[in-house]
């Protein structure tokens, strides 16, 4: 007979919750973030937007559809750990080639099961995310160490990019257009997206120079998604800047705030971010909704955004900034995720819209 872990998760604010554990026996801290999709658990768990965090799922039955490599949007799990309701030990899935506490044990990830998400959900949203301490135990923990390592993260001050992006340019696809797309963090659904559309990807290091991009070539420059505060990237803003009128520029997530970065706007902090597939986003050229995907917990801050720029895309929810646009460049991006992986397909349109520039 397996013997069940055991698992316990302490945030920064003092609160503890024990539950049973799965996944790897290890302890981790992180940010600890909630995301409201019901499916899609692989593809988010290796999203590298979420390195540095501890995932809370609001959907309360996770794993019953298993894993596989193929589902990922990255080559490894990106998350610190992973709290749940309600753990599917035997999943069901014609595809699957492996069962989620498996997966996450072979690639070293805790994982909590048993816990109120529900109350857990609530509260990040009363206090807003917090460091966190995540641990699977055989023996007793000391909470109060669990307190300590959590209560000395400083999430703001990391930064996460360069450590998800890739160390040297890689190559995906080939086409009658090319795309250089910036690694801050890139999940592969952009990739195949671009490819989709018979457009060769260059992928390359977020560190890479303005010359360095522009001497593969490139059609257009996208800026990916990506984890972290996006006031740590300020040379990387710059070196977007000097792209400007010369290839079209599409940024995606931390690229929109990178971009807005780079128009001399600022950015700030969400009390709880965005990240699910149900969050309700208005095109405010086009008059029209879109159900999108998101993952982000930083903002532009409108007010500073510079008059050669515009706002096109607003949050129905809480009113932020959702995309922006110069005016007479082909320089756009959204705060939001067009390629889903989980979540709905609204605003895979925008693909289009960029290969159109090429």
């Amino acid at each position: 007979m397996i013997k069940e872990k055991k698992a316990v998760l302490v945030l920064s604010d003092g609160s503890i919750f024990f539950g049973k554990g799965f996944g790897a026996t290890e302890r981790r801290v992180g940010e600890i973030v909630f995301t409201t999709n019901m499916t899609g658990y692989e593809e988010s768990l290796t999203d590298p937007s979420y390195a540095g965090q501890i995932l809370v799922s609001t959907y309360p039955l996770i794993g019953n559809y298993g894993t596989r490599p193929d589902w990922c949007e990255s080559q490894q799990m990106q998350v610190e750990g992973y709290a749940i309701r309600e753990l599917c030990a035997a999943p069901r899935h014609l595809k699957s080639t492996n069962s989620l506490g498996k997966r996450m044990e072979e690639a070293g990830i805790p994982g909590i099961h048993g816990i109120d998400t529900r109350f857990l959900t609530m509260q990040i949203r009363r206090s807003g995310v917090m460091p966190a301490c995540i641990s699977v135990y055989e023996k007793e923990e000391d909470t109060q160490e669990l307190l300590s390592m959590a209560s000395e993260l400083d999430y703001s001050n990391v930064n996460f990019v360069e450590k998800v992006s890739v160390g040297e340019a890689k190559s995906y696809g080939k086409g009658s257009k090319k795309v250089v797309l910036i690694d801050y963090g890139a999940k592969m659904g952009i990739v195949r997206e671009l490819n989709k559309r018979n457009v060769e990807v260059i992928v390359v290091p977020f560190s890479s120079s303005a010359e360095e991009m522009l001497g593969f070539s490139p059609d257009g420059i996208l800026a990916s998604n990506g984890p972290g505060n996006p006031a740590l990237l300020v040379k990387e803003s710059n070196e977007l800047k000097k792209i400007f009128g010369m290839v079209p520029i599409f940024g995606i997530c931390l690229g929109n705030q990178l971009l807005g970065q780079a128009a001399g706007a600022k950015t700030y902090k969400l009390k709880f971010g965005h990240r699910g597939g149900n969050h309700p986003v208005l095109d405010l050229r086009e008059k029209k909704v879109a159900i999108t995907t998101q993952n982000h917990g930083y903002a532009v801050d409108e007010k500073t955004l510079p008059q050669e720029f515009e706002v096109t895309h607003r949050n129905l929810i809480d009113g932020t900034v959702e995309g922006i646009a110069h005016r007479e460049l082909p320089v756009f991006a959204v705060q939001y995720h067009p390629e889903a992986n989980p979540g709905p397909c609204d605003s895979k349109y925008l693909f289009n819209k960029f290969v159109e520039m090429l």
